[in-house]
């Protein structure tokens, strides 16, 4: 195993890039100097990517040359935006971990406007408990200003400071000796955030935090509290009001989900914050506050289906012929699988109806509890999950009753509708109204889901009436007393 870092010698560099040419190196571990050209790697068979969010598009594109045929996992505590959309939208897999190793204490994070007096009372708090501190700045010019506060105001405490324009061998002669506690205080810039574990240092202060990104403030957050102590961390920063709007989210943030594992929160907040970005470009950055997430997720998914629709449509009608003929086709619920499937035309089917469909107070009398079944109910989409559910409510509250039973087999309505390529469908009045897409020009009336409707319409003539308005289409089917019938009319169609 060997190591690739500016630390390393010329000689020690080139020696190493020999043997991982020719193999004779098993593990090798580096910074951003294994992309570089000069490395070539006999045969590469996993590539781990550790603290993800440091990587610039750049680095990631040449990242992406190295991993066409291998094996990749990537680490990281805050997600950045285009990585956490992308695992969102279910194209890369991911994987939380949330569970803290024993005896650690959250830190408790705190915001204040900067002040000589919150410097010496922490300094002096974790020498009381001879305990050590972090002081970062992100300006290496402001590092003396911020050593000669300290030894003003605290005059016993040791004080050292590091940087990365540094010397490699007195960098490490400094953190050496911050480890073996020959200082009280290591003030730096944000280099400490990666790979620096010292149990005895559980105070930090971020001099300009308004400066720094979320994941920036997380990761140097974490430098601390990593023992059985209970950690702090004060981020010095101007008052909110004189701050942009972004900085002043992003800190209010930070302050909030100080809870242990909580990285994944304050990657939803940027996000939030910064948007997702173009997921096929270079920018790392977008606009999504005004949209909001959910609005902005439903205008992608629309995105990509008119795409599938119309400009790849070809491409996908092989892709569907190669899935049937190979006999892979997947199909939801009792209906068993259904090669008319229509679902990529239509994002969702909403229901309306005028039948009593709830659970009454009389068989789940806790209101909160109600809420808490009605929005489980509400996330199901396979029968599998909705069978267990009805099993799990009929073990807790007993027999269940007709409008329980009604409402549960909505959902199951709505996905048969939306493979139909529905819309919307209405059942008032012992009548089903089925619309279908809006777009008149839509490949989703040249599909095998609507051919079906149409042979079934032919079928039942008296039941069936087909209507037209202006550019919206419905069908009328009359005779649907409840839900329960609508599906039993609905597999009909899909058989």
């Amino acid at each position: 195993m060997e190591y690739l870092s500016r630390a390393r010698s010329a000689a020690q560099v080139a020696a190493i890039l020999e043997d991982l040419k020719n193999g004779k190196i098993d593990i090798v571990i580096g910074t951003h100097k294994l992309i570089g050209k000069q490395v070539k790697f006999k045969d590469l068979g996993l590539l781990i990517i550790d603290e993800e969010q440091k990587f610039g598009v750049s680095v990631k594109e040449k990242l992406k040359q190295l991993r066409a045929n291998v094996d990749v996992l990537t680490m990281t505590a805050t997600p950045i935006p285009r990585t956490l959309q992308f695992s969102l939208m279910g194209a890369r897999d991911l994987s939380v971990i949330q569970t803290p190793p024993p005896n650690r204490y959250p830190i408790q994070t705190e915001l204040h406007v900067f002040s000589p007096d919150i410097i010496r009372e922490a300094v002096n708090f974790e020498m009381s408990r001879n305990g050590q501190l972090f002081i970062v700045s992100n300006r290496i010019s402001s590092l003396p200003d911020l050593a000669a506060i300290v030894e003003r105001e605290v005059p016993d405490a040791r004080v050292a400071i590091g940087h990365g324009q540094m010397d490699p061998d007195e960098l490490e002669k400094i953190l050496t000796g911050f480890i073996n506690y020959d200082y009280d205080v290591l003030i730096a810039t944000s280099i400490i955030e990666n790979g620096i574990d010292i149990p005895n240092a559980n105070t930090i202060i971020v001099n300009s935090a308004q400066n720094f990104g979320l994941s920036d403030l997380h990761q140097m957050r974490g430098r601390v509290g990593r023992s059985n102590r209970k950690a702090f961390c004060y981020l010095l920063a101007p008052p909110l009001a004189s701050l942009s709007d972004e900085s002043r989210r992003r800190l209010q943030a930070i302050e909030s989900f100080s809870d242990l594992g909580s990285g994944i929160q304050l990657a939803l907040q940027d996000l939030d914050i910064r948007g997702a970005g173009n997921l096929l470009g270079a920018e790392q950055s977008g606009f999504i506050a005004d949209l909001g997430y959910e609005t902005y997720q439903k205008i992608l998914k629309e995105a990509v289906r008119e795409l599938k629709n119309d400009e790849f449509q070809d491409l996908f009608r092989e892709q569907e012929a190669k899935e049937k003929g190979s006999g892979t086709g997947t199909g939801q619920g009792a209906v068993g699988s259904t090669p008319m499937d229509a679902s990529r035309f239509v994002d969702e089917c909403t229901v309306e109806t005028d039948l009593d469909l709830c659970f009454p107070d009389s068989f789940v009398p806790d209101g909160s509890e109600r809420i808490l079944l009605y929005r489980e109910l509400d996330s199901m989409e396979r029968e599998a999950d909705i069978q267990r559910f009805r099993d799990r409510l009929q073990d807790r509250f007993g027999q269940i009753p007709k409008q329980a039973d009604e409402l549960i087999r909505l959902v199951t309505l709505r996905r048969m509708g939306r493979e139909l390529g529905i819309e919307k469908i209405y059942l008032k009045a012992g009548r089903m109204s089925l619309f279908f897409v809006a777009n008149p020009d839509s490949p989703y009336y040249e599909s095998e889901a609507f051919g079906a409707i149409l042979a079934f319409i032919g079928q039942n003539p008296l039941t069936c009436r087909l209507r037209e308005d202006g550019t919206k289409r419905s069908l009328i089917i009359t005779d649907i007393p409840d839900v329960e019938r609508a599906i039993s009319l609905l597999q009909s169609i899909m058989r």
